[in-house]
């Protein structure tokens, strides 16, 4: 029988540290992963162009300094290929490779309350464990919205977050591609390179800014590695838990000129710095619309045809959806072979043999692409059904949007830990802070119930349901509820709209301590 201290579901970045530390800790543990490798959402997203957009000196583990003096980037922001080659290389490193099981897809995890232990059942095996720790992911869930008429598209459809391993060759194609958020900001440059023809069909466009991405030169590495831990400091003491290089300066305090000037330099300086642009970007709505509209203004003079740059002008809060970068995105669209389909206009109507028909236009294609992001935080859990008291599934307690503790714990759903889960900084944060610091909480809980002789650790209704409270009140102080964002869950229909991340990582941090100086305050432990 498989039996286990902890299971933990996922290869990504968020499983293989999870393992290593249940290995450090003394646990018995294993690993499930889907894929045929480890990854986690960069084994899936293998998309032309998949890339980082927090720098790689940043995103990358910093438990063990020994680890990250010793890697070294190529790229100011990673690509694809190369983040992948990191992680086997970490696997590697700290022999984790024999505790990991790949092709095994967990179908569903129950709790048996007589024995304070989780079945986990995949698509071959049975797992017996005190823990399940879930390690699935935040974008790992593909949203592929059900067009009418799909099936009898006669090529080949793709999504970008299941991307084939072997790339598709789309030279003298005509390629569709739907969707125009961040894969398909990166995608969309170097597949108009390939195509015979590329459509783009956007129902909403996004701010992207340039991603200033450069070689990442022997000496720039060096000045980062001889004070890393500073470095790393640094940025665990800013909101989204990496340094953004901010501006402790608010907006409000200054003139549009000296927000413009800010903006000069925010642009040349490139990528997701933008947030730290000024300490109020997403609380005060003057400084958001200087910002927003300088980004406008520099996006319409990129593009040559007025009708096009008025298509791709995004009207929503800056910084409300994720912020894109890109490399020549918006210069894409001067190209002879590129057309954008505005869906604002007329949605899709349906596809059909030899393309997609929106309104009385009929676009005939060779291949499409599907580039509709993830059923996001909460879509990778409701794949699985996870059971705990009493019977009630997780997706039935969340029916009308996640709860949790902490975004660590559901209260009814003993021993089960999510790793970045809802109601955790997670997305609007560096992923790869965010998830060692939960994975540290979780070893130390973990550790704590050893040494009371504990066999159940769960969060209190009243913790969880004053944690919510918090999220949101949190996140409507600001400006981030003001467009439909999948933040909120918008891009999946039927998904009940609720700001799911918490925002401030350096707050959530002093609140978890506080919780563990405080005996584990809003946890509930089940002796033998």
């Amino acid at each position: 029988m498989n039996k286990y201290d902890a299971v933990i579901v996922g290869g990504g970045f968020a499983g293989i540290y999870m393992l290593y530390k249940a290995k450090k800790i003394g646990l018995k543990a294993k690993l499930l992963e889907a894929g045929d490798e480890a990854g986690g959402t960069w084994h899936w997203n293998r998309y032309p162009g998949a890339r980082c957009d927090i720098e790689s000196m940043q995103y990358s583990y910093q438990f063990d300094d020994a680890l990250q003096q010793e890697w070294e980037w190529s790229e100011k922001y990673a690509s694809q290929p190369e983040i992948l080659k990191y992680i086997q290389h970490v696997i590697d490193r700290y022999e984790l490779g024999c505790d990991m099981l790949f092709n095994t897809r967990v179908v569903s995890a129950e709790y048996d309350q007589s024995s304070s232990r989780w079945t986990i059942n995949t698509d071959g095996e049975t797992y017996h464990s005190q823990f399940c720790i879930m390690a699935t992911g935040c974008l790992s869930s593909a949203n592929m919205p059900d067009f009418r008429g799909k099936e009898i598209f006669k090529g080949p459809i793709y999504h970008t977050g299941e991307w084939p391993k072997k790339s598709p060759d789309f030279s003298q194609k005509r390629v569709g591609i739907i969707g125009t958020g961040s894969s398909s900001i990166q995608a969309i440059p170097i597949i108009a390179e390939q195509a015979q023809h590329l459509t783009i069909f956007q129902r909403t466009p996004n701010f992207s800014v340039p991603a200033q991405n450069e070689p990442l030169t022997p000496e720039k590495q060096k000045a980062v590695k001889a004070n890393y831990s500073a470095f790393r400091e640094k940025g665990k003491a800013q909101i989204l838990a990496y340094d953004t290089y901010q501006n402790i300066k608010p907006g409000a305090s200054l003139s549009d000129e000296e927000i413009l000037e800010e903006c000069e330099n925010r642009w040349e300086l490139g990528a997701l710095n933008w947030y730290g642009a000024f300490s109020d970007i997403i609380l005060d709505q003057r400084t958001n619309d200087i910002v927003g509209d300088f980004v406008r203004e520099k996006i319409k003079r990129k593009i040559k045809d007025p009708q096009t740059a008025e298509m791709l002008m995004p009207d929503s809060v800056f910084g409300c959806k994720r912020l894109c970068a890109d490399t020549n995105y918006y210069e894409t669209f001067n190209r002879d072979n590129v057309t954008l389909v505005d869906l604002r206009k007329n949605p899709i109507d349906t596809f059909t043999d030899q393309g997609i028909k929106v309104g009385e236009d009929h676009h005939k294609l060779d291949a499409i692409i599907s580039a509709t992001g993830f059923d996001a935080m909460t879509g990778s859990l409701n794949r699985i059904k996870i059971t705990g008291r009493d019977g009630l599934t997780l997706k039935e307690k969340w029916e009308a949007g996640p709860l949790t503790y902490l975004g660590l714990q559901s209260a009814g759903f003993p021993n089960l830990f999510i790793i970045s889960g809802p109601g955790s900084p997670s997305v609007l944060t560096c992923m790869i802070t965010s998830i060692e610091q939960h994975v540290d909480f979780i070893g130390k809980a973990i550790t704590h119930m050893k040494n009371k002789n504990a066999v159940a650790m769960e969060a209190t209704p009243e913790a969880e349901n004053s944690w919510v409270s918090h999220v949101n009140e949190v996140a409507g102080s600001t400006l981030l509820n003001n467009c439909n964002s999948w933040y909120l869950g918008a891009n999946v229909p039927g998904k009940p709209r609720v700001f799911m991340p918490y925002i401030g990582f350096p707050t959530y941090v002093e609140k978890c301590e506080a919780v563990i100086a405080n005996n584990y305050e809003g946890f509930s432990f089940e002796s033998t």
